[in-house]
């Protein structure tokens, strides 16, 4: 069966069947998002969303099924994607699996590992993703991994899913999910707080907020680009503007006698054990 494509797209390529949501939120939205811009028709996609203003804004943004709770009308999905908090997993998982055991599933939860989703869903086909809020715009960065019941063609409509929320890679180690997580899962906010820094700065420096939040975001948006098109490492291109008595090398200075780097690092190492904590708290069988 393949899905019908909209006459207005740009994209005919696009050719999984019927997709179910399971929690309707922002990562949800953006995958959804993602799915109508290359063509699948809003017929095929249908969210379980125990929120009514979260349906409602579903229903009028993108004209989709939403219902209150799981029920038959998921027995018909090709794909299943579980957008849930991980402390709601369990719970949505087994008041579903028994509407669903013929289809692939697709986890966006944290922590919560295919072990644990294969056990309440009663079925192999499961493959985890770890996507960023990036995905919101088409820019996110997803890391996946799949079980090994997962067939070549299971994993190709998990990728073209993904793929309509950015940039993706496959992952052989299920556990290496927990350091995607720390690094780029929690990435953004890590952006976000160094860029509040250098907005301050500007602003105890003489600048506006609007000019110092321009300058900031613009200087996080072209270093990215350049670290992304360039074929030199990031140590490489930081030496390259870094001129031994300058005022570059006066700030990375600072922070290296203030252990910035170390104590960036431990900070991440904290978010992959908490990731693993998500795990172990909410994914027992």
């Amino acid at each position: 069966m393949t899905l019908p494509i909209n006459n207005n797209s740009s994209s005919n390529t696009f050719s999984p069947c019927n997709i179910a949501f399971i929690g309707g939120g922002n990562m949800a939205s953006a995958i959804i998002g993602g799915l109508l811009k290359r063509g699948v028709t809003a017929g095929n996609i249908q969210v379980v969303e125990p929120l009514e203003e979260q349906r409602l804004r579903l229903r009028q943004q993108f004209n989709v099924q939403a219902r209150e709770t799981s029920g038959p009308g998921l027995a018909g999905s090709d794909m299943v994607v579980w957008a849930v908090k991980p402390q709601s997993f369990k719970d949505a998982a087994l008041r579903a699996r028994f509407h669903t055991r013929n289809a692939l599933h697709l986890s966006v939860a944290a922590g919560i590992r295919s072990d644990s989703i294969a056990h309440w869903l009663a079925t192999e086909r499961v493959v985890r993703a770890m996507p960023n809020t990036p995905a919101l715009i088409g820019q996110g960065m997803t890391a996946l991994f799949a079980r090994p019941a997962v067939t070549l063609a299971d994993r190709a409509l998990a990728g073209n899913v993904i793929q309509t929320t950015g940039e993706h890679l496959w992952l052989s180690d299920e556990s290496q999910l927990d350091a995607v997580t720390a690094l780029s899962g929690s990435g953004p906010a890590y952006v976000f707080y160094f860029i509040e820094a250098m907005v301050e700065s500007g602003m105890a420096m003489g600048l506006s907020q609007q000019q110092a939040h321009k300058l900031a975001v613009g200087t996080f948006v072209g270093a990215s680009a350049l670290a992304h098109t360039s074929s030199e490492p990031p140590d490489v291109l930081r030496a390259q503007i870094t001129s031994k008595g300058g005022t570059t090398h006066a700030a990375l200075m600072s922070m290296e006698q203030d252990r910035v780097k170390t104590l960036f690092m431990r900070a991440m190492h904290i978010a992959k054990q908490r990731a693993r904590e998500l795990g172990d708290e909410f994914g027992s069988v």
